[in-house]
């Protein structure tokens, strides 16, 4: 096997489904064209600008100027430093991204951007994520940070209003990226964007760590205010954002917790960044931020967080017990259940899995469960059961196993509650954790599809196959023809006007002109 088929030999199913072969033949002259123009000029401009660990973790991770790097060979590197990387296509689920992530899992997407957006693009692509991220894994400190804070956006709750936001970015990157667009499709899938963007109620957990991800491992600094050092990968990976990021229109504030509630807009330069003192400084504020989160609060912070979320989150209960399902009511009781828990009672849309540290029991359950809070006597047992709890719920039906309740009657106070008939029903004093996503989510796949693919799929496999055929085979001919006579030497001046006067028949191949303009430049002669 080859090292990146170990790497996604390694993965769970869940995951290993979004990794794609990287296909390198695939890659046009242009696309190699436009690697060695971005790397060659970032590399100069980024000698004095990147954090120390940026220049010796190019070739620490397998990342040259010359070639677009294979995954294979950064892979071999990666090892190295306890990391690994896969291809994937464009946006990949932000929960795919972050669980990889959290393995150590680089997500690496294989497509290049198209010579018309060199300087920036919105779309992932192999530019970003291999000179971006993974040269700064060279520096051990920086690499852990990056998979803890991984975790962290794992476990956060997210909306369903998050999702529509991610496929309408996923959708303009396409858009964005693809020549045969029209103007008419970019407008439309902007306002897309915008509509989805003003759908959001409420400032989730999932968006408040995607923009913690953002404003540091994306477009990070790091030093002093005066001086600061470019370490995300947005910045490195960018020749406008490099340039841009130090200059006088871009405030430049020291990183704290409140870089949370700052939004971000994707499809242009930031107007503002957040500089950490050193990398400690990272991991001090993800620290501060996750102890604001569900998975570390619980109680009724994490059952408001889920409920309003809408999306499928689960609970941990205080024997470890994990209920994962939708959250849709929670009801108080008269007196708390706990400190930090007035619910007395927590109802789950079915379908719902129960487990235990991420491994499910058993098969799914299609009906709803409830989740009854506090002290109190008697449990289910099996059979004909009355539970009374001091918050003053009191739960009655046919327990068939201890957990599957028929006939299930509730009174809370003097009222009576609408219950299912038919659901599980499970116990727990307090409720330590509430955390983003199934608790198994190979499992929860398995059973319910998970994240699926987004439509925009066509979309993107539709762009790249334009993109490929918008390059004329006489210039692709003639870009393979200019990168062989520099690797070997160069070319004397009559070449050189040969070569531009065949170049001339493809006058929007400026990237074309300017390599064989290279050709004749001494320092290109001499390499």
């Amino acid at each position: 096997m080859t090292p990146t088929e170990r790497a996604i030999a390694s993965l769970p199913a869940h995951l290993r489904r979004f990794a794609v072969s990287q296909d390198y033949d695939a890659y046009t002259p242009r696309d190699h064209a436009v690697w060695r123009h971005i790397l060659r000029k970032l590399v100069a401009h980024l000698a004095d600008k990147a954090h120390e660990s940026y220049l010796r973790g190019l070739a620490a991770t397998g990342i040259g100027t010359e070639r677009i790097p294979r995954i294979d060979e950064m892979n071999e590197k990666l090892a190295r430093v306890g990391w690994s990387a896969v291809a994937v296509r464009g946006f990949i689920p932000p929960a795919t991204f972050t669980e990889l992530q959290s393995r150590g899992v680089l997500a690496i997407a294989a497509d290049i951007r198209s010579h018309e957006h060199v300087d920036y693009t919105p779309a992932p692509d192999i530019v970003h994520e291999s000179a971006g991220h993974a040269p700064i894994l060279a520096d051990r400190r920086y690499a852990e940070y990056l998979r803890r804070c991984g975790e962290v956006g794992f476990k956060s709750i997210a909306s369903t209003a998050d999702a529509a936001v991610f496929e309408a970015v996923r959708h303009l990157s396409v858009v964005k990226e693809d020549p045969g667009a029209t103007p008419a499709e970019v407008r439309r899938a902007e306002e897309r964007l915008a509509a989805a963007a003003a759908s959001r109620r409420h400032v989730s957990e999932g968006l408040r760590s995607s923009r913690l991800y953002w404003w540091t491992a994306e477009y990070g600094l790091v030093g002093s205010l005066v001086r600061p050092r470019l370490y995300g990968a947005g910045l490195l990976s960018s020749l406008g954002e490099s340039s841009h990021c130090l200059g006088p229109s871009v405030a430049r504030l020291a990183l704290d917790a409140t870089c949370t509630e700052a939004d971000f807009d994707i499809t242009r330069m930031q107007p503002r960044l957040y500089v950490a003192r050193d990398f400690d400084h990272l991991f001090d504020v993800l620290e501060g931020f996750a102890r604001t989160l569900s998975f570390r609060v619980g109680g009724d912070h994490g059952l408001v967080e889920a409920e309003r979320a809408g999306t499928v989150n689960h609970l941990v209960l205080e024997d470890g017990t994990e209920v994962t399902g939708r959250l849709v009511r929670r009801l108080a009781g008269a007196v708390p259940a706990a400190p930090g828990l007035a619910a007395a009672l927590a109802c789950l849309d079915g379908p719902v899995v129960v487990s235990r540290a991420g491994r499910a029991e058993g098969r799914p359950f299609s009906g709803p469960a409830l989740v009854a809070f506090g002290p109190g006597a008697g449990e289910l047992g099996v059979g004909r059961f009355r539970l009374e709890l001091p918050t003053g719920l009191s739960l009655s039906g046919f327990s068939v196993d201890g957990r599957e309740v028929v006939d299930l009657r509730a009174r809370l106070g003097e009222q009576d509650l609408e219950v299912p008939a038919w659901c599980l029903v499970l116990r727990s004093r307090t409720l330590p954790s509430v955390a983003g996503g199934p608790a198994d989510p190979e499992h929860w796949e398995r059973c319910f599809g998970g994240a699926a693919a987004s439509a925009d799929g066509d979309g993107e496999a539709r762009a790249r196959e334009r993109k490929a055929s918008s390059l004329d085979p006489a210039a692709a001919a003639l870009y393979r023809e200019v990168r062989a006579r520099r690797e070997a030497g160069g070319v004397g001046p009559a070449e050189r006007r040969a070569l531009a006067r065949r170049a001339a028949a493809h006058p929007s191949e400026w990237l074309l002109h300017g390599e064989i303009a290279e050709l004749e430049a001494p320092s290109a002669m001499a390499s």
